[in-house]
């Protein structure tokens, strides 16, 4: 039987965590946050408090990457803690709108920018990207090695861009200036308003800190994961928690905080400002070569959970086997692709990832609280409380976990609240997936 190659070390591992991370979210979401609390220093704490729940997540997955280390990752968490339905509900959302919906719009954004900067018609925007998905489905059907250099040499270029955003923005700052402390809170006032402003502020940076999790989805694949994969994870988040902080730093610096709520295109913004139409190029540039290693790390890892649902008999039966040479995922590769590629050309995309957007933080905060199932288990097998030699596990267990469920609840809860409508939508997309998985089930058979 054809099996995963273990070809990524702990190099690749944390360029997949840092690819799956920087999008182009911290291309604009900077701006919304800067509306929202109204204060430099509540930006600049919202994105810190931000990077610490993103820490403590990455530490969670890392002891979970560590105790079951196989391809799909959260799926196969979820399944031994939760059980079938849950994990299968959630591969079943990831292939329906939330990494193909992903993909799609991606694909869109790089599209967009290519066109810009090559000067062709807006009207390529979809052949462009359907080309794109399918490029770079075809070199992960190749194999997990020309996957991991593509993704490798984008995630440079992408940490080059966002180096060169945040050198250009703070070298315009004289050293004394570097250091004159910031403009005095404006608002909210008092404790309230800042708890408040902090917490309409942490629902966007959430989503733009999201992404580490999808390294777990090719766990399989890394040269030993048991001490790999959870450095891997807590590198990659520390590197971009950083490199978030500083472009916050450079944004604040070159537009203020009032040009920074104000500002539809942040980085394209600075760049302007400080080097003319040839920044705003620059940065263009850069948002493309972002967004085209995004999609390289989305098309990887998704197919892994779908091999593995249907591995378990819970779904579609092909998808199950590795290419015997490549050994990929290739019908699940082709399958992702095809989805895809169809919801870009129906130009709905959009508005589906809309609608379950949320439901990837249920996961979350799901897949994190079977931690306490886990260490449930390991007490009630006579384990006892001390992780045997050499285990990763999470510090701070189990106060830091259950912090993490608490922001996964807040984030849903927060847009439910804010668009009911979608939510509902999206809670009916995931219930189709409920009869799906009854019949795939009822094929299988039973199962331990």
């Amino acid at each position: 039987m054809t099996t995963y190659a273990r070809r990524l070390g702990l190099f690749s591992g944390t360029m997949a965590v840092i690819g799956g991370i920087i999008g182009g979210g911290i291309f604009r979401t900077p701006a919304a946050v800067a509306e929202r609390v109204g204060s430099p220093q509540l930006a600049l704490a919202a994105w810190v408090l931000g990077g610490v729940i993103a820490l403590i997540g990455a530490f969670c997955f890392g002891e979970l990457g560590q105790r079951r280390p196989r391809a799909g990752g959260g799926y196969v968490y979820l399944r031994e803690t939760w059980g079938a339905l849950p994990a299968f509900l959630y591969g079943w959302a990831l292939l329906l709108v939330i990494a193909t919906g992903a993909i799609a719009a991606v694909a869109v954004t790089f599209a967009n920018y290519t066109l810009a900067l090559a000067g062709l018609s807006p009207r390529l925007t979809v052949p462009v990207a359907i080309g794109a998905i399918a490029l770079l489905s075809g070199i992960n059907y190749l194999g997990v090695r020309p996957a991991a250099v593509t993704q490798n040499v984008f995630t440079i270029l992408k940490l080059a861009a966002l180096a060169a955003l945040i050198v250009a923005g703070l070298s315009t700052v004289t050293s004394a200036a570097l250091y004159r402390p910031l403009p005095p809170v404006a608002a909210p006032a008092g404790a309230v308003g800042v708890a408040v402003a902090l917490g309409a502020a942490l629902v966007p940076i959430l989503f733009t800190y999201g992404g580490w999790q999808q390294t777990n989805f090719i766990a399989e694949e890394i040269i030993e994961p048991e001490k790999n994969l959870p450095r891997a994870l807590v590198l990659g988040v520390a590197v971009v928690v950083v490199v978030y902080l500083l472009g916050n730093v450079a944004y604040l610096r070159v537009l203020g905080p009032a040009g920074l709520a104000r500002s539809t295109a942040p980085a394209a913004d600075v760049m302007r400002a400080l080097l003319g139409p040839a920044g705003g190029t620059l940065i263009a540039a850069g948002i493309a070569v972002s967004t085209f290693g995004f999609l390289n790390l989305v098309i990887l890892v998704t197919p892994r959970v779908l091999q593995a649902m249907a591995a378990d008999g819970v779904f579609l039966a092909p998808l199950a086997t590795l290419h015997p040479v490549h050994r990929t995922p290739a019908f699940a590769i082709l399958v992702q692709a095809g989805w895809a590629i169809l919801l870009t050309l129906s130009g709905t995309f959009a508005q589906l990832v809309d609608y379950v957007a949320f439901g990837d933080w249920i996961f979350f905060g799901l897949t994190v609280g079977g931690l306490f199932i886990y260490r449930a288990r390991d007490r009630a097998a006579g384990a006892g409380a001390a992780p045997p030699p050499g285990a990763f596990r999470v510090p701070g267990y189990p106060w830091t976990p259950g912090l993490f469920v608490l922001a996964a609840l807040y984030v849903v809860a927060s847009s439910i609240l804010a668009n009911p409508r979608n939510a509902l939508i999206g809670a009916g997309l995931l219930a189709l997936g409920v009869p799906v998985y009854l019949l795939g089930a009822r094929r299988a058979g039973p199962t331990e």
